[in-house]
C-alpha cells in the first residue's frame, strides 16, 4: 500500500532541508521526482539517482505566480504527468509585529500561501481529469500557535490548513486527496537563528517530549503515507510530526 512505483511526484523547495528529505523519501518508495527550487537541487537529484531512482529539476522563482503555468507545464513534460504534489517551498521573515515591514509580510504571504494555492489549482485540474492524485501541503506548528516575531509566516501557515480543508471538501469525492504535514521544530536553515541561541534552543528541546529536534528524515514516512494508497480515505487532515510538541 505504500509502494509508489510508477508514480510521479512534484516537490517544491528541494535544494535542501525538509524538501530534500521528502523528495528522497518519495524516490525511495519508488516515485520519479521533479524537484523545483529557486536555486538548484543538484544534491537532491544526485542522491535520488544514486539510489537508482529517477529525478529531474527545475530552477524557478515560485513567488512569481504569473510564471507558475509555465513551470507546471515544464514539470509535466518530464514524465508526462503528475500524481503527487508536495507544496514545501517557503520563506520566513523574523521581525517583531510592530516593526514588520510590509514587503516582508507580502513576500511571505505570496510564496507561503498564494503559490501553494495556485500550484494546487494547476495540479488539481490535472488530477481531476485523471480521477486521482495526492496533494500534500506543508503546514507548521504555527498553523496552531501564534509564534513570536513571525506574524506573516503564522498567518500563512494558518491559511495553509484552511486551503487544505477547502480543497478536500471539493475534490475528495473525485479521487484527489489533499492533506498537510505540520512539522515541529526541525533542524533546517530556517531554524538556524533559533538554534544559535543556546538558551532558547535548550528551552525548546526540553519542551519536546521526544527530547530532540526533528530532521528531514523524520518526514519521509509521513509524506510517503500521504502520497500512497494507504491514505486514500484521509482527506483534509493536518498531520503533526512534532515529537509530541502539541501534546505537551
Amino acid at each position: 500500500m505504500f509502494d509508489l512505483t510508477g508514480k510521479i511526484a512534484l516537490v517544491t523547495g528541494t535544494s535542501g532541508g525538509l524538501g530534500q528529505g521528502m523528495a528522497v523519501g518519495l524516490a525511495e518508495a519508488g516515485a520519479s521526482v521533479v524537484c523545483i527550487s529557486s536555486t538548484n537541487s543538484d544534491r537532491t537529484v544526485e542522491e535520488i539517482r544514486k539510489l537508482g531512482g529517477k529525478a529531474e529539476q527545475i530552477s524557478a522563482d515560485l513567488s512569481d505566480t504569473d510564471a507558475l503555468d509555465q513551470v507546471f507545464a515544464q514539470a509535466l513534460s518530464f514524465y508526462g504527468g503528475i500524481d503527487i504534489l508536495v507544496n514545501n517551498a517557503g520563506i520566513i521573515r523574523r521581525t517583531p509585529a510592530a516593526d514588520h515591514a510590509r514587503q516582508d509580510w507580502n513576500d511571505v504571504i505570496n510564496l507561503n500561501l498564494n503559490t501553494v494555492f495556485f500550484l494546487s489549482q494547476l495540479a488539481g485540474r490535472h488530477m481531476l481529469e485523471r480521477g486521482s492524485g495526492k496533494i500534500i501541503n506543508i503546514a507548521s506548528m504555527l498553523t496552531f500557535q501564534g509564534g513570536i516575531n513571525v506574524p506573516g509566516y503564522t498567518a500563512a501557515k494558518h491559511a495553509v490548513a484552511g486551503i487544505t480543508k477547502a480543497l478536500a471538501n471539493e475534490w475528495a469525492g473525485k479521487g484527489v486527496q489533499i492533506n498537510a504535514i505540520a512539522p515541529g521544530y526541525m533542524e533546517t536553515n530556517n531554524t538556524a537563528p533559533i538554534r544559535s541561541d543556546e538558551q532558547r534552543l535548550q528551552s525548546i528541546t526540553d519542551r519536546i517530549p521526544a527530547g530532540r529536534w526533528g530532521t528531514p528524515e523524520d518526514l519521509k514516512g509521513p509524506v510517503v503515507f500521504l502520497a500512497s494508497q494507504a491514505s486514500d480515505y484521509v482527506n483534509g487532515h493536518v498531520l503533526c510530526v512534532d515529537g509530541g510538541w502539541l501534546a505537551r
